[in-house]
């Protein structure tokens, strides 16, 4: 019983300890994870650093592998280029130097061939001199018919000109005014007057029609009007007819199959006109020249309207045109 009592009084100052190191222990331990997690982070931090040094200098290499292999692929195009280059000067100061040579040749064998081109100047020449005479004579040719024509036409112009004044010309009893009495010879004018005849008027000439056919044209019988030749009732014998022809040209939509063997599978398809539930469409028998008498303006029959040829006398009397009373 003592020991337990012992054990009691010293209970509270067990869990005082108890309390306090525990305490400490969980400070410590907090302590320790701080420095062990700033231990990791720096191990971290240099193995990252070393990696990426690492991927840094990889890389350099991959770069420096891609940019020497551009650089090699360039330096062979430009190689290459220059290569063509030095070719094509070549080629092109060897085809100067066959040019020159050939056009040299040329200009001297051809051009400047002195003994060639004093010929060649020679027929030239001659060849101007004749042509030169050629076109002298036929300027003189063409003088000589044109001044030949002027007077052709002044001669012309005189004959007629004396021609309308025939009536100048002298009689026994009266003398001209060509003619005077007080000169020695006659005017070349009376001469003139003399050997040429009087000028007469022309007949009129133009295209004249036939007589027969102007007679034709005159007294030709008188066509009928549109109102006298046709019957009054033609709209409606017209109907009839619009409505004969509809009924003849009406489609058989009946179902058969055609003989041909290239549409035996196919069947036949009926006419949306006649296959329809709602009937054919009445348009052609109904409204087509349909009539509406509200619209009408005077419900009565047309009259009967005489034909122009016939005519009213003063006194009411009807006469047509060949003057018979009717």
């Amino acid at each position: 019983m003592a020991t337990l009592a012992r054990l009691q009084a010293r209970s509270w100052f067990v869990g005082n300890q108890y309390y306090f190191r525990n305490r400490v222990v969980d400070e410590f331990r907090k302590k320790e994870n701080d420095a062990a997690v700033k231990i990791q982070s720096w191990f971290r931090g240099c193995r990252i650093r070393a990696y990426i040094r690492y991927l840094h200098r990889v890389a350099t290499i991959i770069q420096k592998c891609w940019r020497s292999y551009l650089g090699k692929k360039q330096y062979r195009h430009l190689v290459k280029l220059a290569h063509y280059t030095m070719k094509m000067n070549l080629y092109n100061a060897m085809a100067v130097k066959i040019q020159r040579r050939w056009r040299g040749y040329r200009i001297r064998k051809y051009c400047f061939n002195y003994y060639y081109l004093k010929d060649y100047l020679k027929a030239v020449s001659e060849t101007n001199d004749a042509i030169r005479e050629a076109l002298e004579e036929f300027a003189e040719m063409k003088e000589r018919e044109e001044k030949k024509a002027n007077l052709e036409k002044e001669e012309k112009q005189r004959d007629y000109q004396a021609r309308k004044m025939h009536y100048l010309l002298s009689t026994k009893q009266i003398p001209g005014i060509y003619n005077s009495p007080f000169r020695q010879a006659p005017d070349p004018w009376e001469l003139r007057l003399q050997k040429a005849k009087p000028l007469t008027h022309p007949k009129p000439k133009g295209p004249f029609r036939d007589f027969s056919e102007v007679l034709e044209q005159r007294y030709k019988p008188l066509e009928p009007t549109l109102r006298v030749a046709e019957p009054i009732n033609e709209l409606k014998l017209a109907r009839e007819e619009f409505k004969r022809e509809e009924c003849a040209q009406n489609i058989h939509s009946k179902m058969f199959f055609p003989f041909s063997s290239y549409h035996k599978k196919e069947k036949y398809t009926a006419s949306m006109h006649s296959s329809s539930k709602y009937g054919s469409d009445s348009y052609g028998l109904k409204q087509f020249r349909s009539e509406n008498p509200r619209k009408w303006i005077c419900d009565k029959d047309f009259q009967t309207v005489l034909p122009s040829f016939y005519l009213f006398s003063k006194y009411g009397k009807l006469y047509s045109r060949a003057g018979q009373i009717v």
